[in-house]
């Protein structure tokens, strides 16, 4: 079984079909994309993984152990951890207050605060450690999501669309963390639209369209795939 497993997952919401039979998996070590157009289901398929939202039908196994039934506190226990589409703060808090939250989940007070700090040096928000939410800026609030996940221990994070609104020069410093993360060890999936950037961090990518997957392999694969094309990308596309 693959680390990460995801079979067969349906999502209804009353008559809305969220979800229809979505399977792939994610081998120890992987980045893999989650691709589609706005709606296509991307951000409740992790909700569903991360334990936020129940599946109506299917199962999701992480590292052997089938994981449906837990907490998304449990989850990150187990090393599975997620950021959020729309980036979230305690505005009265600082940077190392956020993330020593994040932290406390696996550490004792002492232990977090310090473990926090690491978090946010290996970002590159060493320096601002006191600052808060408010005063940083979208690429700073997106190098915090990473640093609150860092926090946690994962073995495999969930990063939902943690470029979105960046330019491209704002993509470099996300994307280096990205990749240091993923050579010590870190699995990494990642629902992104900014396509430069799935193509360039992804080993694999899965395109979802409606509900269902239509099209996996690598990005090579993927852009030449007129299913793709048709729903996602148009008549062009810049890798």
């Amino acid at each position: 079984m693959a680390f990460l497993e995801v079979a067969g997952i349906t999502k209804r919401f009353g008559g809305l079909v969220a979800l229809n039979a979505v399977s792939f998996s994610v081998e120890k070590g992987e980045i893999v994309g989650i691709i589609g157009p706005n709606g296509a289901g991307k951000t409740t398929l992790f909700g569903v993984i991360s334990g936020f939202i129940p599946p109506s039908e299917g199962t999701v196994h992480f590292d052997g152990a089938a994981i449906g039934s837990l907490r998304p506190d449990q989850l990150v226990r187990c090393g599975l951890m997620r950021s959020f589409q729309i980036v979230q703060t305690f505005a009265d808090m600082t940077a190392l207050d956020v993330v020593t939250t994040a932290a406390l989940t696996r550490r004792p007070m002492r232990e977090a605060v310090d473990y926090a700090a690491h978090a946010l040096e290996r970002v590159g928000l060493g320096p601002k450690l006191e600052a808060t939410p408010a005063t940083l800026s979208l690429q700073d609030k997106k190098l915090l999501e990473i640093a609150k996940c860092i926090a946690t221990d994962p073995r495999c994070i969930l990063l939902d669309e943690v470029m979105a609104g960046l330019t491209m020069a704002e993509t470099a410093a996300p994307m280096a963390v990205i990749r240091e993360l993923n050579t010590q060890g870190v699995t990494i999936v990642m629902v992104e639209h900014v396509m430069p950037v799935i193509m360039r961090l992804a080993t694999r990518i899965v395109v979802i369209n409606f509900g269902e997957k239509i099209a996996e392999g690598t990005p090579e694969d993927i852009i030449r795939d007129q299913r793709v094309v048709d729903a996602y990308f148009g008549d062009h596309v810049d890798a």
